[in-house]
């Protein structure tokens, strides 16, 4: 067995000098595989998580405080000043519902003011959202926009809370951000807001405007009671007529002067 390898391996060597191509008997390693590998997705393309779910806050309105101070709760008997007020607001809800005697644009939009300070508006605006409340088909927020001199919350016996001022200012606000949501299932409250210098003229803003008009296009179904500062006191809540369907015009019998109440309607 040997001699013929040998024979054969000088044969080979013979082959070879001779100029006799012999193919490469040993085995080639096996070619390789080509993987493509994905390119890793730009950080734009990952799934990004869902953005959190904004909520409004909860607040509890003590109902026996509102009934001791003369205002309409939905806990009290029936009384003197819910008669009232049930009056005042059925021709209100009649134009935010497009059901008055005429179409009203913007009726859900209702603006509470008075000629001058100290004549009842804010009182007004806070028995007329507390009365509408009651309604079993129609939800309410209660505005205040008396920036200056706000009175809502402390009638309320709420604490201050961020809320309209801050939806100016801060154009990222989220309204839901802000709104309180009470006790009183149909009633919820957008604050003045935080504290600001110039809080006036904030109310006479383009940011204002473009405010007002997003409440009253988001919420088509809920009526909104805005609390106005005083007509004679300064020129913004002239601006915030503009954008309103119906205003109430709060005068303090028998004190306030018919020369003002005359120059407020005029505005």
């Amino acid at each position: 067995m040997s001699s013929l390898i040998e024979q054969a391996a000088k044969r080979l060597e013979q082959l070879k000098r001779a100029g006799v191509d012999i193919p490469d008997a040993t085995p080639r390693s096996a070619p390789a595989v080509r993987q493509d590998i994905a390119p890793p997705l730009p950080a734009s393309a990952a799934k990004q998580p869902a953005p959190p779910v904004i909520t409004s806050r909860s607040v509890v309105i003590d109902l026996d405080v509102l009934a001791a101070a003369g205002i309409v709760s939905p806990n009290a008997p029936r009384s003197a000043i819910a008669d009232q007020f049930r009056v005042i607001k059925r021709p209100l809800i009649a134009n935010a519902i497009g059901k008055g005697a005429s179409v009203v644009q913007n009726g859900n939009l209702i603006m509470v003011t008075s000629a001058l300070p100290g004549e009842g508006k804010s009182f007004t605006a806070i028995n007329l959202a507390l009365s509408i409340a009651t309604e079993l088909d129609y939800t309410v927020m209660l505005v205040d926009a008396d920036v200056a001199r706000p009175s809502v919350l402390n009638r309320l016996t709420l604490p201050p809370s961020p809320g309209l001022l801050d939806l100016v200012v801060q154009d990222s606000c989220d309204l839901s951000s802000v709104l309180l949501k009470t006790n009183i299932e149909k009633l919820t409250i957008l604050p003045s807001g935080t504290p600001h210098p110039r809080a006036t003229e904030l109310l006479a803003s383009d940011a204002m405007t473009r405010l007002v008009e997003d409440i009253g296009s988001r919420y088509s179904d809920r009526i909104i009671i805005f609390d106005s500062p005083p007509l004679l006191l300064t020129t913004e809540s002239r601006a915030l007529a503009t954008h309103m369907g119906q205003i109430i015009l709060v005068v303090n019998a028998e004190n306030t002067a018919q020369a003002a109440v005359k120059q407020a309607v005029s505005a």
